[in-house]
């Protein structure tokens, strides 16, 4: 994809077209915002200028070999690591430091993506620092991270940092119509909101269907007039529904976040929900008639303990059922 065809991140894009024309690029850039956001398009975009053979154009061409090998994913100069699990391992930076060791194949510039960068642990992220340090010649490290945890400072001191911020939920609601046309216009509006502006966030949930579930806990959450053995019940079943997703748990817990969010919201400013066009869960309304501000803080807590759970591999299982059973009463 070329950087013009990048919706938003108009900065960032001009800096990097800048600094790609004027060829004064650093040896490593970390482009830094929420997920979801786009940070993992602009650094594709960015290797495929790179890549494209074609001396003489702007964009790149696609139809040069580089072009076409890095289309295919097949080009032997675009190294990418994911994380193995949640992190990523001491063992993939080393074994990126032996290819490391060869010049690029194609004889111009390879491109490392470290992506989701800030699950590195301490010792993957020293071993990491020493290429930064020391860079092998044409080699270009792009780091993606998440704002929501924090990076190593010796890893952020050695990058040129490129900060991505949401975008506009009209923007962001066309991206997620282009990708998912059986969604109309409302639906796309809404999960650009509910994702706060970050489409990857929410074709990941539209994906996942992590919608319906999310509705059905905040049905559970507001009804009224049973028993505790019916609310205990129905807490369970709740929990074994959430368990039971192949993905998007994370999203689920985002979503509760953002209604409890909401709702703490209302309960100090009753009528800041009508003036806020960031808040979209309207249900979150009557919550404040249900729960004081100390009980809606305990369960955001609660979310954010299950979330901290979840990412150190505890039993879904049991993360839910406790996180249900403390949402729900």
């Amino acid at each position: 994809m070329p950087f013009s065809q990048v919706h938003g991140h108009l900065r960032a894009v001009q800096l990097l077209q800048r600094l790609l024309t004027n060829g004064r690029l650093a040896h490593a850039y970390l482009f830094s915002g929420p997920e979801g956001v786009g940070k993992a398009t602009v650094a594709r975009a960015m290797a495929a200028h790179l890549f494209c053979t074609d001396a003489g154009s702007l964009e790149p061409c696609g139809v040069c070999p580089g072009c076409l090998q890095f289309a295919s994913g097949n080009h032997p100069d675009f190294l990418s690591i994911q994380p193995e699990g949640v992190s990523i391992k001491i063992d993939q930076i080393r074994a990126l430091k032996k290819q490391l060791a060869f010049s690029p194949f194609a004889g111009g510039m390879r491109v490392v993506l470290i992506d989701q960068a800030q699950t590195m642990r301490r010792e993957a992220g020293n071993s990491l620092l020493k290429l930064l340090e020391e860079p092998p010649p044409d080699n270009l490290f792009l780091l993606i991270a998440s704002e929501a945890e924090p990076m190593l400072p010796t890893i952020l001191s050695r990058c040129q940092v490129i900060a991505f911020a949401p975008l506009a939920y009209e923007l962001a609601a066309e991206i997620i119509a282009d990708h998912s046309p059986q969604l109309n216009d409302q639906e796309a509006l809404m999960l650009a909101k509910l994702s706060g502006g970050c489409p990857g966030k929410a074709l990941a949930m539209e994906a996942a269907q992590v919608l319906p579930l999310h509705e059905q806990i905040i049905a559970g959450l507001l009804e009224e007039g049973r028993s505790r053995a019916k609310i205990v019940e129905e807490a369970l079943f709740l929990a074994r529904e959430m368990a039971a997703l192949n993905s998007g748990l994370d999203l689920v817990f985002d979503l509760l976040r953002l209604f409890f969010k909401d709702a703490l919201l209302d309960a100090l400013q009753p009528d800041s929900l009508d003036n806020n066009p960031a808040a979209v869960v309207k249900e979150s309304l009557p919550a404040r008639e249900r729960w004081n501000l100390s009980q809606l803080s305990d369960k955001m807590r609660a979310i954010d303990a299950a979330a901290k759970a979840l990412a150190r591999n505890c039993n879904r299982g049991l993360v839910c059922e406790v996180l249900m059973l403390q949402l729900i009463k």
